[in-house]
């Protein structure tokens, strides 16, 4: 592929522009594909690292429930069904009720 690339641009100019498009291309897909990528993995591991008991949190599944012990490689959640072992990796998100708050109260 490299080959070709190489044969497409005329035999007489350079390959400084060839070589400068291609690192600006490289640095847009750093900046718009891969370092968002980092940046959001890296704040869920700190995340499911500070979980602490007592948490509501929603799983990957969308199961909801609360932190009822945390375990060096897993959490156990409690929910209306009974308890429920998952791997860290499986929360998703805190559920606070800033950010989901409760519908089934009556509003006067």
């Amino acid at each position: 592929m490299i080959a070709t690339i190489l044969q497409f641009g005329g035999g007489e100019g350079s390959m400084t522009p060839t070589l400068l498009m291609m690192g600006v291309m490289f640095v847009g897909f750093y900046f718009l594909m891969i370092r968002p990528q980092m940046k959001k993995q890296k704040s869920e591991k700190t995340f499911q690292e500070t979980i602490k008991v007592g948490s509501r949190v929603v799983m990957t599944s969308g199961i909801q429930g609360r932190i009822a012990q945390v375990m060096e490689d897993g959490v156990v959640i409690e929910t209306m069904a009974g308890k429920i072992k998952f791997e860290k990796a499986a929360i998703s998100r805190e559920f606070t009720q800033q950010r989901f708050p409760d519908t089934t109260e009556v509003k006067k």
